[in-house]
């Protein structure tokens, strides 16, 4: 029989102590090495979105300048100034700050907010056809949560834009504008505003404003005070843009084409999905 060896016998824990330390060494550094890829990745992504929404903003935005047919200023095209006033100074508040991911994703959500309101603004005011994807944004999920009237309603919006219906936007827009109201009352009603914030701006009929509503939706957000005029700007662009399409719809075809239309759904569309990503 062997004779035991405690020297040898330490030896051999020693070898498998490090042999299990290189192989968990091994492990971590392959387990970050995939970490740092997939962040580096989805930085790669977020930034080329980003990159392709700045891209269109500037496109649209010089198409806007260049081939307007607008002579007098209405509110809808102020709002749309508001909003571009708001998108430039976000830009600069986060120009080199570090973001934590739901600010990244707030301010992403902006940038295509952006793009879109100038896309549809040169659908409307120039009949330029737009050129971006007009396909559908599943929203329901999202109503569904906040209200199932709301939810049935959009669905009630959506069946009305119909090739065969003359009055296709003005049906649209009276259920959209309703369902904006609604869910802002839903997500911020007065009560809890004034609980949150005592000494808030009113209406003069005793309401919190819109602009506080707001405030009380992204409360847990931590964003700049910028981005709260930035959202509050985008509403307005979208509830005056309802005015605009209900002033041009009268006659029996209406004066916007069905394609055109779809954009001013992708419109709305995006605009509540931002509303639902920023609420608390």
């Amino acid at each position: 029989m062997a004779k035991f060896s405690a020297s040898h016998f330490k030896s051999q824990i020693r070898q498998a102590q490090r042999k299990a330390e290189r192989q968990l060494k091994n492990e971590l550094n392959q387990a970050s090495r995939k970490i740092e890829r997939d962040i580096n990745r989805e930085i790669r992504n977020y930034n080329s979105k980003m990159q392709h929404n700045r891209q269109i903003v500037l496109r649209e935005l010089k198409k806007l300048q260049t081939h307007s047919t607008m002579t007098i200023r209405s509110s809808y095209t102020i709002s749309l100034d508001a909003m571009q006033k708001h998108y430039v100074t976000i830009g600069n508040v986060y120009q080199n700050e570090s973001l934590t991911p739901q600010q990244e994703y707030i301010l992403n959500l902006i940038e295509q907010e952006q793009a879109n309101g100038l896309i549809t603004a040169n659908v409307v005011e120039n009949n330029d056809a737009p050129t971006e994807n007009t396909d559908d944004i599943e929203i329901g999920v999202k109503l569904q949560n906040v209200s199932a009237d709301l939810n049935n309603r959009w669905k009630g919006a959506v069946f009305a834009i119909n090739p065969q219906n003359p009055d296709a936007a003005r049906h649209f827009c009276t259920s959209a504008r309703e369902i904006f109201t609604e869910f802002i009352e839903l997500k911020a009603p007065d009560e809890a505003v004034f609980q949150y914030n005592p000494n808030c701006q009113k209406t003069n009929q005793g309401n919190a404003t819109r602009r506080e509503k707001i405030k009380y939706m992204m409360r847990n957000s931590n964003m700049d005070e910028s981005v709260i005029s930035f959202a509050e700007a985008d509403i307005t662009n979208i509830l005056e843009l309802f005015h605009v399409l209900s002033d041009g719809t009268h006659g029996p075809a209406g004066r916007y084409s069905y394609q055109n239309l779809l954009q001013v759904k992708k419109r709305v569309e995006q605009g509540i999905y931002f509303l639902c990503e920023i609420s608390i």
